[in-house]
Formats: structure tokens, sequence, C-alpha cells
């Protein structure tokens, strides 16, 4: 069966849409061919920086005729119902429908349809063009004289050639012709722009890939990434360093490269005073550069950076290797100075006596001027939430009331939410945001903070993902919980909650970290207490917003709790709307889960659901129910066994829930088992009598309300 390459050639395409590029093309054309009828047995993409290529295998070479019939209306029908069949069907006239009979429906008419497959070159031919015009690149331009012209062709960046080649590998492949915008589809590429940039003539994929790479391009992104990392490894080896590897970096630097070059720069010693992320950070940003450390040395840096170019230099690279040096030099002496500069005074020291009493901080210090500064400048947070100084009070409060329930001293819960935001104002936070937090950790360090406070101005951002670690330190823990309740409790007041996808503020994101802090770090707290103390701020905030805040950390609760591999009928059967300790949530699941592997759970559950069946059909049907139940009914030894059984089951369940050892709990409820088994083997409920009917309905009404105390046991399947 033929294959298809196709190559849309252009200049640089910027590296962060390359690898979303390729697989676009490939959804769309492949989409687009299975549309017209064809199938293939297998596509895949390329791309380097001035290419995106398809490669699909076993095309078919044409697609099948169609024959359809399109039943419409009764011939009896209103003329408008008619013209829509014939609208529908494609008809010009009914004289072109043929007439079916039925024995019930009477005649009706029916549309023959018959359409012709098409040759493969010209489904192609016709998709392509659409295609490149209606690209969705994040970004687009047009170029050249066409450019003025209305509805010329747009693209991420000029567009150069278009190589089309179809046809088996036994026979010579033909050029699909098409053509767009003055550029027209045929069977030559070009190598490197710099290295052979000649003409290449080719014939189907296999020679593709060859010329190409004998022409100083490297098609398969992942093998430049592979070439890239290998020789980086080596180089740093051959040095007696090691590579600090970086894959964001690393599937950026392949898309910058069609030939993959890699070269060693260096950087005076004394930048090394720098702390090291700010350098990886400086290199990485301006330069695209991996940096390297000494072997066996820890996280110390080396003064020598790897980069990666995209020519082979008659000197070797040196030149390349130096012109990066002087700009990598140039860029760390912009850091040294922000790192120099934050460790100094604020030129408006007199101005943030205010905001530093109000704090109580230490104008002596960086860090405690910087958060002065932050307060004096009235940065906002939210127009409706108020600046970040006010923020920081808000949460320096929560932080203090919090840090007894976590374990941490409040006084330094209240120290490190004080200083938490301060590096918002520092000079490399500027420069660099993504330092946030650890920038602050550096800077506390130097003016000698609780390495605790320290630890929490970093860590307070944590979790940021589902990936992210948990803060561990308890002044970390109050500060985090603080920082994310705060921020979702104020949204929540000013009605700003997140819709289906859209979440500006990353609340979702903001209560799934309270949520794996309160699990992993296995901490027992009163959400809806919480929630009044920070509502207490806003205007806003009440309990229909505490209610509706709930059930968004419920949900954001079941999704953790389901990627974890917990069934999503046992959180269900768990969680109530007043549910609001989420630790306890979690153990109910885990010691449920658990009792109900066991012969006793399962039969239990099988016992329950069955009682819950009887009650809900009797319910239904208004039967009677008595509201307690009385001993002197009973008439089967099986009634007296299980009421007794309820009574020390119900008695023994709640005082292990009061303990909150669920497990012990489930261990009270496995004694039901048995009775419960009897009952319904020994017992008819609908008795005659309608007192010992009201009577046996009140004792299963005891076993639901037994098992209830730890699960809804009817929403769990089995």
């Amino acid at each position: 069966m033929p294959d298809l390459l196709l190559e849309l050639r252009s200049e640089e395409i910027p590296a962060r849409m390359q690898r979303k590029a390729a697989g676009d093309l490939k959804k769309m054309l492949t989409d687009g061919l299975v549309e017209a009828g064809l199938t293939y047995e297998a596509a895949r993409e390329y791309w380097t920086p001035r290419r995106l290529t398809l490669d699909i295998r076993g095309l078919t070479a044409r697609s099948k005729d169609i024959r359809e019939e399109i039943k419409g209306p009764s011939t009896t029908a209103p003329e408008q119902a008619v013209q829509g069949f014939l609208r529908k069907a494609g008809l010009s006239s009914v004289a072109d429908a043929h007439v079916h009979s039925d024995p019930k429906k009477g005649d009706f008419y029916v549309a023959h349809i018959s359409k012709p497959g098409r040759a493969a070159e010209e489904i192609i031919a016709q998709l392509v063009p659409g295609i490149i015009r209606n690209f969705p690149w994040p970004k687009s331009m047009r170029w050249g004289p066409a450019s003025a012209k209305p509805g010329s062709l747009r693209w991420v960046r000029p567009l150069q050639s278009i190589l089309c080649t179809f046809g088996p590998e036994t026979e010579e492949p033909v050029v699909v012709d098409f053509e767009i915008d003055g550029i027209r589809s045929g069977n030559i590429t070009y190598g490197h722009r710099f290295l052979a940039p000649g003409e290449i003539t080719v014939r189907r994929f296999d020679d593709y890939v060859s010329k190409l790479e004998a022409a100083k391009v490297v098609l398969d992104a992942d093998r430049r990434k592979e070439i890239i990392l290998a020789d980086a490894r080596n180089l740093a080896f051959a040095n007696g360093l090691d590579l600090v590897e970086d894959e964001g970096l690393l599937e950026e630097v392949s898309g910058l490269v069609e030939w993959p070059v890699v070269l060693m720069g260096e950087f005076e010693e004394a930048f090394l005073a720098i702390p090291a992320e700010v350098i990886r950070l400086t290199i990485r940003a301006n330069q695209k550069c991996f940096v390297t450390r000494p072997q066996g040395e820890g996280e110390a840096l080396s003064n020598r950076f790897i980069l990666t170019s995209n020519i082979e230099a008659r000197d070797g690279g040196k030149e390349i290797a130096h012109g990066n040096g002087k700009v990598v030099r140039a860029r760390l002496s912009d850091a040294l100075y922000f790192w120099t500069t934050d460790q100094g005074d604020l030129p408006d020291l007199g101005q943030l006596e205010a905001s530093a009493e109000k704090f109580g901080l230490d104008l002596k210090k960086p860090l405690d001027q910087r958060m002065a500064r932050l307060d004096h400048l009235g940065v906002t947070f939210h127009a409706k939430l108020g600046t970040q100084g006010e923020r920081v009070e808000r949460i320096r409060r929560l932080a203090e009331e919090l840090a007894p329930t976590v374990g941490a001293d409040p006084a330094l819960a209240a120290r490190a939410a004080v200083l938490a935001k301060a590096d918002l104002t520092t000079e490399v936070v500027g420069e660099f945001p993504e330092l946030q937090g650890a920038m602050g950790r550096k800077y506390a360090l130097l003016q000698g903070e609780h390495p605790s406070v320290a630890a929490a101005i970093e860590e307070h951002y944590k979790p940021q993902g589902p990936s992210d670690y948990v803060p561990s330190d308890p002044v970390s823990v109050a500060v985090a919980l603080a920082d994310k309740l705060d921020t979702l409790v104020g949204f929540w007041a000013i009605d700003e909650k997140p819709t289906g996808s859209k979440d500006p503020y990353a609340l979702r994101r903001a209560a799934l970290g309270v949520v794996r802090i309160l699990v992993e770090d296995r901490i027992q707290l009163r959400l809806s207490s919480i929630f009044a103390s920070a509502g207490a701020c806003y205007a806003g905030s009440g309990a229909d917003q505490t209610r509706d805040l709930l059930a968004f950390f419920h949900d954001r609760l079941k999704v953790y709790l389901r990627d974890q591999g917990a069934r999503h009928d046992l959180i269900d059967a768990v969680i109530t709307p007043q549910s609001d300790d989420l630790l306890q949530i979690v153990r109910r699941v885990e010691a449920l889960g658990s009792f109900l592997d066991t012969e006793d759970g399962k039969n239990l559950l099988a016992g329950t659901k069955r009682a819950a069946n009887i009650l809900a059909a009797e319910e239904k049907k208004k039967t009677a129910v008595a509201k307690t139940v009385e001993p002197a009914l009973f008439k089967e030894n099986a009634e007296k066994s299980l009421f007794a059984a309820v009574n020390q089951a119900e008695k023994q369940a709640g005082e292990a829930i009061q303990n909150e050892d669920f497990s012990a709990a489930m261990l009270a409820l496995s004694a039901l088992r048995e009775p419960v088994d009897s009952f319904f083997e020994g017992v008819l409920v609908n008795d005659e009598d309608l007192a010992v009917r009201a009577n046996r309905l009140a004792l299963l009404t005891r076993i639901r309300a037994a098992t209830g105390q730890v699960a809804d046991f009817s929403k769990i399947a089995g």
C-alpha cells in the first residue's frame, strides 16, 4: 500500500510550539483522510526548527464507492417536508427519488445515493491547503507583497516550501500537486541553513531522512535530545564535572538546532558567590545553556556551562563559546548586583516606620525592610480583597490560630507569615519571579531567622501540584494552610469561584494543596471553624459560602482519593454535606475498604442493603413503621438475637467513632453479620399482624442506623 510524505518547511518555528504543531498536523490530516474514506496503517510526526514532517504508512490508494439509501417522507406528506428531504439528499426534484411501499406505512420516498470513490492524491491535494490555511498556531504572521491582500496566507513564520510525495515502495512515488499562495508542492527540500543549504530531491520517507542527515539535519527531535544529553554528559565528565540536567531546557534546546554541536563555556569564579538557583536561571533563561557542578561536591556549581550550537565551526567552536561566555558574564553581573542590592538598606527606609511598627519588623534587617515596603507601597493583591499588606495580616492571624493544631510554635508561625511575601519586592525575584519563596528563605537565613521560619517562607507555596512535595515542618504547614485557606475563603466571599475549566486564581490547586497537607501530614482540622474564623474579615462570608466551600473541598478530596486508588462508592458512602474533617473522611474510607474486603464485611453489606431496600419499598407504600422496637412483640429467637446484637454493636461502634478508632467501629459492626443473616433466613418481615410488621420494620431501621454511624451502606456497590 502507498505511503505519504509531507513536509512543511518555513523559517524558524519557536521551540515551544513545535511539538504541539507537529501533533496538530498529524491529527488534522489523518482525521481528514479517514473522514474522506481512506484508511492508513501508521502515522508519525517529526519536527525541527524549520520543518514539520508527517510520515503516513499504508494509506489506501482510493476511497471506496459509496452507495446509500436515504429514507424520506410519505408520498402524501406536505410539500415542505418533501422539499426538506430533497435538500438533505441533494436531489433536484422529486422525480429523482424512488418510491418504496410498506404494508403498514404505505408509500414513501427514498433517495438512492451513489458516490464514486476518489483517488488518494485528489483527497490529499484538497485537504492539505485547507489545513495550512486553518492551522491553529498560537500566533501567526503574514509576509511579502501578498500580505497586503485580504485573505492572504498566515503561518507562524514565512512558509518557504512544501514537499508532498505519495506511492508504494515498489514504484516511483508521485508528487501530490497543489498550490497555496504561490507555493507549489514538489519533491524538493533543503538541508541545514548554513552547513548544507542546497536542494535535495526526495522520493519517500526513508531516503528523505538519510539525505537530510547527510545535509546536517537530524529530523527526529527525540534523537536530537539524546545527542545533546549524551554529548553534554561526556563533555562535562571529561572536564571533571557533572551536568546539571534539565528536561525542560533539553526539550527547548532540541527545538533550536537541526544539527546539535555541544560546547563548553566559562565565566569568572567570583560569580559563584551568587546563589546556585540564580546562576542557573540566569544562564538558562538568557542563553539556553546548562550549568555544571564539580563531581561529588553536592549542590555547588562550577564556573563552566554547556551550550548547544547549530553549526560545526572551523575553530572547533572556540569563538562561539567565547561569545556565549561574554553574554553570560554580563547577565551574571546583573544578577550579582541584584543579589548584593537585596542585602543592603532600601533608599526609602525612613518612610517605612509605620509599616514596621504594624508588623513588628526590625528595619535593621533587609528582609524586614522589604516586607515594610510591600505594605507601605499598598501593592494590590486583588481589587476586592485589599492589599498584600492586608493579606499578610490575615495570614498571620490564621497561622497563629492554626499553629497549636499542627504542632507549631505560634510565635514562629506568625513571624514566618509576616516575612512570607517579603521577597516579592526584592530585585532577584523581580527578575526571576519563579524564585519567590526560595530567595526569601536564603535572605531569612542570612539575617539569622529561625530555620523553621526560613523554611516556611519557601514552603508555604507548597504543594503546587499533584507531584510536588508536601511541607512537613509544623511552621511551614501552619503558614501554607493559612495562605491557601485565606485565598479560598476570600474568593468565595466575593463570589469569584472556578467555573467549568476556568480557574484564573488557581483555587482548585489551592484546595488540593490543603487536602494533601491535611491527609499526608495526618492533621485533623475542622474546616468549618477555620472558614468562620478566616471569613470574619470579609463582609460577604457566611453560612452559604461555608457550605459551598466545604462541598468544593469534598470534590477535591474525591479527586485526590480516586487518584490514590480509592473506590468512588466508598467515598460517597462516607462523605456527608457536614463532613469537615478531611483526615477523618480518609480514615473512614480506609477502614470501610478493609472491612468490606472481609467475608463478614461482604455479608453484612448484603444484609444491610437488603434491609434498606425493604425499608425503602415499605416507606414508599407508606407502611407503618414503629418509632421504637418493642421486645414484647418478638415472636422468633432470631428477632431477639438481632435486637441484642444491634444494641451492642451500636453502642460499641458509637464509642469507637467517638475515639476515632474506625477499625474498631467496623469490628463492632462485624458482630451483626450472623444475626442479620439469621433474621432474614428465619423471619418474615411482612407478618400478617400489623403491629409485628411495624416492629420488625423498626428493627431494620435500627440496622440502618447502626451501620449509618460509619457509612451510608446503600451507596456502596455490591
